[in-house]
């Protein structure tokens, strides 16, 4: 403060012919000298005589400082209600922006209010979730707290713990705290406290040799030399904080450097600034910097600033120099005004005797630039813009710690842009270069989500799988998506794959084995038809009805072919005939076999004498009988397609990971009526058959068709569990097996004897051979 008034009063252009004097008085960190030094200083003297200035030694414009948040309150109650203009330098409590309490409160440093917002910003910026927090009992700790705190609330960190530096007790309640911060799982503590009251904190630390947490330091001690000793670099090694923007002030170190007791004999401000820098006490002013117990060595005066690295926190310093610079040009100003153009009803206010309201006018108003070009100026809450340099403690390569400035913090700059951070600067805990992890429960890695745990807080989760269906494409997912219902999750469900469509295709093996089979089955009753058309001459083909037998041959081989129709992508013309020529193809079949079944029990009892049987033994009968039977299934597959058709279906359902394209058959109880027609036909079959299979005709057909009937029922009735059973395309490759199988027992059980006899055994293929089994 003495050397920026100073600087002013040398400076022409500033103040000309005005003569800026000081008085300063030491607070000592109490309340009551706050209160009686406020009260010294507009009473003029050194007794408090309440709206009276005794002293005659100049204007009285304002103060500087406090430099404590609570001190300068109760300073700026007093100093408020008579409008004194009051520029603290270091007083960070919000609650000194509010203009209706504290009218005449100034300050250049910024509110709590920005640096809480900082470095909740901060916090974030890093990734930590979980965080514990030290702060001062006093309104500097416990407001902060409280802005920062609701902050990080708001950004969904979580706090670990909440613990108070107990500044009335000796030990500040640091033995609990430390075993609190050992305890805890959070690696990042955020300390709202100065350097003062931190200090016992750390060297119990420092004892107890607690080296793994970060600190986030407020500008209170981020840049404190009073913690920078060596014994404490093991624990505040990292540490990353906000500090107040430092200026320039040319010739300031010069001016420290020139500094000497012998100078000024009788300022106790040099001889405990003397002491504090070298560690050293004076034998012949015992009052000197207070208690003297650890100081073993004395002061010669011969000691060199120059030579030692100065321990001064410059940021502080330009604040304060920023201070009263603020006066100066306040009342610069104040001295500019041109009569008749005042703004106290055009009237200038005098500078050799103005009151403090006129002066506080001017302070509200003023701006104007430092030597280095900063930018000075007061909102309407008396706060200054808000920038802050981000500083990181680390080993400089001389060996000392060092507070190296790794980004900044404006909040008046674009929003996104107001920190600026350089990751690659900044060194932690064992010069380590990645930033630590501080979170109460492991990230939840992609495919799953959190689930938080009951009675903690939100940041303390469980990993849980995706609900099937579902997925999760980023680390700490609150919640899953569904895919899209053509899309399943891969196996770990952190993306959506594209479902499987299923189908019976040609391009798959059962596809190509079924069709296979049914097109070298197709060719088997041709075959067999062939052998008959070319043995229609011989007994065993004409004693078993030939032209029903070359229409059941027909009538198989469309059976085998009509099951290649279940096979390829289901389209609507597919699904309107697949089921339908199965059915009419099927049922001219088993008509068929039931015709043939009952003309040889009409020709067995036709040859008893005196039946009038023989007018029904022609072929006009076996075919009236096979086109009543198509009839009834044509009636009923002709209902089905007029009222409820099949249909192309997509199921997305049944199988999560498949996509099923099928044909849904419409009508259930349409499907079932043409099944359980045929049902009726291959029983009626299966019944007359049996009943027939022992009379004495020659070549009697009658068992064979019994056991073809029985294998045919047998082959469906297993198709119903099965096909219940089945899914997708399983459904189709059933039915078709089905077919094949039914197909193939009227072949085998009807036709394959037969061939036989006619191929391999001619010698049984004659008249005299049907004679004798007949007689046998």
């Amino acid at each position: 403060m003495i050397f920026a008034i100073e600087e002013i009063n040398k400076n022409p252009y500033l103040l000309p012919n005005i003569t800026l004097g000081y008085q300063i008085f030491d607070t000592c960190t109490v309340l009551r000298r706050a209160a009686e030094g406020t009260l010294w200083m507009i009473s003029g003297g050194k007794e408090s005589v309440p709206n009276y200035r005794c002293g005659q030694t100049g204007t009285f414009a304002g103060i500087v400082g406090d430099s404590g948040s609570t001190r300068s309150i109760l300073m700026a109650q007093v100093l408020g209600l008579y409008r004194y203009p009051q520029i603290s330098y270091f007083s960070t409590n919000p609650t000194l922006s509010n203009r209706k309490t504290f009218p005449s409160f100034f300050r250049t440093i910024p509110s709590d209010a920005f640096q809480s917002r900082g470095l909740a910003g901060l916090i974030l910026y890093f990734g930590w979730s979980w965080v514990g927090f030290l702060a001062s009992d006093n309104d500097y700790g416990q407001l902060t707290l409280q802005v920062i705190k609701q902050e990080l609330i708001n950004a969904g960190i979580c706090v670990a713990f909440i613990e108070t530096i107990v500044t009335g007790q000796a030990d500040r309640n640091t033995p609990h705290i430390v075993k609190v911060i050992q305890k805890s799982t959070a690696k990042v503590v955020v300390v709202l406290s100065s350097n003062s009251d931190f200090l016992p904190v750390v060297e119990e630390l420092a004892n107890q040799i607690v080296t793994d947490r970060i600190w986030i330091a407020t500008e209170s001690w981020s840049t404190s030399a009073l913690l920078s000793h060596e014994k404490f670099w093991p624990v505040l090694m990292g540490t990353v904080g906000f500090a107040v923007h430092g200026g320039q002030m040319p010739g300031f170190v010069e001016y420290l450097n020139n500094l000497h007791p012998s100078k000024t004999p009788h300022d106790m401000f040099i001889l405990e600034f003397w002491e504090q820098i070298f560690s050293c006490r004076w034998t012949n002013f015992q009052n000197v910097g207070g208690e003297k117990s650890n100081k073993t060595y004395y002061c010669t005066g011969e000691e060199n600033l120059r030579n030692f690295m100065m321990e001064v926190d410059l940021g502080i310093a330009f604040n304060v120099y920023t201070s009263v610079y603020a006066f100066a040009w306040a009342l610069h100003n104040l001295y500019d005004c041109q009569p008749g153009k005042g703004p106290f009803h055009n009237e200038c206010a005098n500078i050799r005797s103005f009151d403090p309201w006129q002066l506080l006018h001017y302070i509200k108003t003023t701006r104007f630039k430092t030597t280095d070009g900063t930018q000075i100026f007061f909102d309407d809450n008396g706060d200054p813009p808000a920038v802050y340099d981000i500083v990181n403690w680390q080993i400089s390569s001389t060996g000392s710690l060092e507070q190296v400035i790794v980004g900044s913090y404006d909040s008046s700059s674009a929003e996104g842009k107001t920190m600026n951070v350089d990751r690659s600067a900044i060194l932690w805990v064992n010069n380590n270069t990645k930033v630590p992890q501080s979170k109460c429960s492991s990230s939840c890695l992609p495919g799953l989500m959190k689930v938080i745990i009951p009675g903690k807080p939100i940041c303390c989760f469980q990993c849980v799988p995706c609900p099937q269906g579902h997925i999760s494409n980023e680390t700490d997912a609150v919640n899953c998506y569904p895919c899209p219902w053509d899309m399943w999750p891969n196996l770990q469900q952190d993306a959506c794959m594209p479902r499987t469509i299923e189908f019976l295709s040609y391009g798959e093996a059962i596809g190509i084995n079924l069709a296979t089979i049914a097109i070298f089955s197709s060719v088997v009753p041709l075959g067999i038809l062939g052998v008959f058309i070319q043995y229609r001459s011989t007994p065993i083909v004409r004693a078993n009805n030939w032209s029903l037998s070359c229409l059941l041959l027909l009538s198989l081989c469309l059976c085998f072919l009509c099951s290649l129709a279940f096979i390829g992508k289901p389209q609507l013309e597919t699904c309107l005939l697949r089921q339908v020529t199965f059915g009419l193809v099927f049922s001219l079949c088993i008509s068929c076999v039931l015709a043939k079944t009952i003309t040889v029990v009409i020709a067995f009892k036709a040859t008893k004498p005196g039946t009038r049987l023989k007018k029904f033994t022609g072929v006009g009968v076996s075919y009236s009988l096979i086109s009543l039977c198509l009839l009834i299934q044509v009636t009923i597959c002709v209902t089905w397609l007029s009222y409820s058709p099949p249909f192309p279906e997509i199921d997305s359902y049944t199988q999560s990971t498949v996509i099923i394209l099928s044909c849904n058959e419409g009508s259930p109880i349409a499907f079932w009526s043409m099944l359980g027609y045929l049902g009726f036909l291959a029983t009626v079959s299966f019944i007359v058959a049996f009943l027939a299979r022992r009379l004495p005709d020659s070549f009697n057909e009658a068992k064979f068709i019994t056991f073809s009937m029985l294998a045919f029922l047998s082959v469906w009735i297993s198709y119903i569990p099965a096909s219940l059973s089945s899914r997708g395309k399983y459904i189709v490759a059933t039915e078709i097996f089905a077919i094949l199988s039914s197909s193939w027992a009227l072949v085998v059980c009807i036709f394959l004897p037969k061939c036989f006899i006619i191929l391999f055994r001619p010698e049984m293929n004659s008249k005299q051979n049907l004679i004798r089994r007949n007689h046998a």
